[in-house]
C-alpha cells in the first residue's frame, strides 16, 4: 500500500499543481477587472510545501522502512488536510456565485470581476480532493501496519 499511496500522492500533487497554475495566470495583481481571492496567499503556499515535504517524507519511509516516518507523513498529511479543507470551504462561495454571462453588467458598463479561483475546473477540484482523501486513508492503513509495502 505504500507504493499506491505515492502514486495517488504525487497525483494530488500534480491536479493542485495545475490548480495553483490557473490561479497565477488568473490573479491579477493590478487589481483591473479582479475580484480579489478569497485564498489566502499563506494558506496557499503553506499546503504546497506541506504536500510536497510530505511526500519528500513519506518516499523517506518507503526507502528507510522506519514506521516513524510514516507517522511523520500521516501528521503532515493531517495538516495538509485542515489547510485544503480551508481552501475548499473559501472557494464554495466563488462556485456557487452567479455565472459571469448572466450576470448584470456593473454600471460603469464592464463585466462582474470573479476571484481568479473561480477559473479551476469543477472537475479537478473534485478529482484533487477525491485523491487527497485516498492518500490519507492509505497512508493511515499503511502506517497502522494493515498492509505491505
Amino acid at each position: 500500500m505504500g507504493f499506491a499511496t505515492v502514486i495517488t500522492w504525487f497525483a494530488t500533487v500534480l491536479m493542485g499543481l495545475f490548480m495553483l497554475a490557473v490561479w497565477l495566470i488568473e490573479n491579477d495583481v493590478t487589481g483591473q477587472d479582479v475580484a480579489p481571492s478569497r485564498l489566502p496567499v499563506p494558506i496557499i503556499f503553506g499546503h504546497l510545501l506541506l504536500a510536497a515535504s510530505g511526500l519528500t517524507v513519506w518516499v523517506a519511509f518507503l526507502v528507510f522502512n522506519q514506521k516513524t516516518l510514516a507517522w511523520t507523513a500521516v501528521g503532515i498529511l493531517g495538516a495538509i488536510a485542515l489547510l485544503g479543507a480551508t481552501m475548499f470551504a473559501r472557494w464554495i462561495p466563488v462556485y456557487r456565485g452567479p455565472a459571469r454571462s448572466a450576470a448584470p453588467a456593473r454600471p460603469d458598463g464592464g463585466a462582474h470581476a470573479v476571484p481568479a479561483e473561480g477559473n479551476f475546473p469543477v472537475v479537478v477540484v473534485a478529482a484533487h480532493g477525491l485523491l487527497a482523501v485516498s492518500t490519507l486513508v492509505l497512508a493511515l492503513l499503511t502506517a497502522l501496519g494493515s498492509g505491505a509495502r
